[in-house]
């Protein structure tokens, strides 16, 4: 079953929950698949309290906690790093 229209929403409903959760001013659909999340030199710029706060909307939204602050940078690299975590058969 190809998966590129049910990607697109759902890489979309992730870049719009992290916009909400950050209370940043950004056009969701600004951010690219591949741009870093964190960091200075990112579209968002987010930062350690940022991922914190996705942290929490992923549990609310998804009932996924990410414990290791490693690893849920890692994960939050990139909307596509983010949703192979999240959906990882696809």
């Amino acid at each position: 079953m190809p998966a590129g229209s049910h990607d697109a929403a759902f890489k979309s409903e992730l870049k719009k929950l992290i916009v909400s959760a950050c209370n940043r001013d950004t056009d969701p659909a600004s951010i690219g698949d591949d741009d870093s999340l964190i960091g200075s030199d990112s579209t968002l710029g987010l930062d350690s309290l940022d991922v914190l706060q996705v942290n929490v909307a992923l549990a609310q939204r998804y009932g996924v906690r990410i414990d290791d602050t490693k690893h849920a940078r890692r994960v939050m690299k990139s909307i596509n790093t983010l949703a192979d975590f999240l959906r990882p058969d696809s």
